[in-house]
């Protein structure tokens, strides 16, 4: 262990680690303060501090009379509305990091001219990114944006920004339509999503509109286990009345 830190916190980094890298998934069973106590060779008091901290910390769950569990956290976003996922990583007080795969010219085919209303052989950018919470991967974001719309777009560093906020910087989001579905991904979505073999993704397939014409189509896919869509909707001229706080289905008996 590192001695520049305090032994509880080197305790934390340790199962920080462990689940950051997949070897604890989600429900998983966390070492015990025993465990703790005799593999790592710290005072019970150390081990029962890492272990508090991090369940405060959501990292985990400890259960009395069961164990301290991985939490099955699912990262969620709004159904009814647009984010930029890292202000929705950032809302929940967790750290966002992405990895660019792709960013580059290419001329519009098939779906995407359809989507984006061009001609064949239409100018778009394609990005290719894996956006992380706490460097657990839920979402790859699969991006064809109109070149004409945005003609920097290939200068921009998106580890730093988002395309979504950069977006938005171009040009005010206008109008937009999302649609959600399950499906099988395919092996290099698996891979970056670091899925299970039988897990299902969830897809939001979305357009934006600018100027009044489509200028992005995006497909959005998310770890079916770790992800959740939740909206709220009142209409028009009514207060909300509702609890802001979104019911958890899978808690309510049948």
């Amino acid at each position: 262990m590192n001695a520049a830190k305090p032994r509880y916190q080197q305790l934390k980094d340790f199962i920080i680690e462990q689940i950051s890298s997949g070897a604890l998934r989600p429900l998983d069973r966390v070492p015990s303060e025993n465990d703790l106590v005799e593999s790592k060779s710290v005072s019970r008091m150390t081990a029962n501090r890492a272990l508090r901290e991090l369940n405060d910390e959501g990292y985990v769950e400890r259960i009395a009379g069961s164990g301290t569990f991985v939490s099955d956290y699912r990262s969620r976003s709004h159904l009814l509305e647009v984010q930029n996922i890292a202000d929705e990583i950032t809302s929940r007080g967790h750290t966002h990091s992405s990895t660019v795969l792709r960013q580059s010219l290419q001329h519009a085919r098939g779906e995407i001219a359809k989507a984006l209303h061009v001609e064949q052989g239409t100018d778009v950018f394609h990005l290719l990114l894996v956006h992380a919470e706490n460097e657990v991967p839920i979402q790859v974001e699969d991006r064809y944006v109109l070149a004409s719309f945005a003609p920097d777009c290939l200068q921009q560093d998106f580890i730093l920004m988002t395309p979504s906020a950069y977006l938005t910087g171009v040009a005010p989001l206008q109008e937009a339509e999302q649609s959600v579905r399950a499906s099988v991904p395919n092996s290099a979505t698996r891979k970056r999503l670091d899925m299970a073999d039988d897990e299902p993704t969830l897809v939001v397939i979305r357009r934006t509109w600018s100027e009044g014409r489509p200028v992005t189509f995006a497909r959005l896919h998310h770890p079916g286990s770790r992800y959740e869509l939740m909206g709220h909707y009142t209409p028009p001229g009514q207060l909300r009345t509702a609890s802001a706080d979104v019911v958890q289905l899978e808690n309510l008996s049948q």
